[in-house]
């Protein structure tokens, strides 16, 4: 059981940012109920991004919820934000408890098997807050996830759990890239939900 023996204050970062790992903060049952609720109701799309001119359509979904019709753009695409379902709301709760932040909206992932990952990126897009915390929630198969630094290169990588919590926060999408490697070893879906905080203009 890693429910309660992880130690979240650790910084995993050795510098220029902060990432705080949480381990598994929903057991088994509640897992397991969440990522079966979250793929059942959550309006998912492919998603699209413009990549040199080109508009490329992914393999893994993806919706964006929040608590007004937000406009999100990234990749050079905008989306609107839907209004939060049940467990969206019942999960934003258990994670604003946890990590002290709070938060607004959440973009949430699907990817379907290891054969969909994410590229090396940051989240610094202009409509979030500065410096803000994002908290990736991941529900589904577990998944290596990395770390780069923009100067140094220096890699970190951890693995998140079914039920996991991370939060990255303070500098860290200034001065740290990461990234969802592709592996053929995953044949189940994982659902990340991560939680952030749109700059009302």
């Amino acid at each position: 059981m890693e429910l309660f023996d992880i130690d979240s204050t650790i910084n995993l970062l050795p510098y220029d940012g902060k990432v705080n790992y949480y381990g598994k903060v929903f057991d088994q049952e509640a897992s397991n109920h969440y990522l079966e609720a979250l793929l059942k109701t959550i309006q998912w799309r492919n998603d699209e991004a413009i990549i040199f001119g080109k508009k490329i359509i992914t393999k893994r979904k993806v919706a964006w919820y929040a608590e007004e019709s937000f406009e999100y753009t990234y990749s050079k695409t905008t989306k609107r934000a839907l209004p939060w379902t049940k467990e969206l709301l019942d999960l934003k709760t258990v994670v604003e408890k946890k990590t002290g932040d709070t938060f607004n909206s959440c973009l949430l992932n699907l990817y379907h098997n290891g054969s969909e990952g994410m590229a090396w990126h940051s989240d610094g897009e202009k409509d979030l807050q500065k410096d803000g915390a994002i908290a990736s929630l991941s529900f589904g198969a577990e998944r290596k996830f990395s770390f780069k630094h923009k100067e140094t290169k220096e890699k970190i990588n951890l693995v998140l759990k079914h039920g996991s919590l991370l939060v990255m926060k303070g500098t860290t999408q200034r001065n740290w890239l990461h990234r969802l490697p592709p592996t053929k070893l995953v044949l189940k879906p994982r659902v990340n939900l991560t939680f952030r905080t749109i700059e009302i203009k």
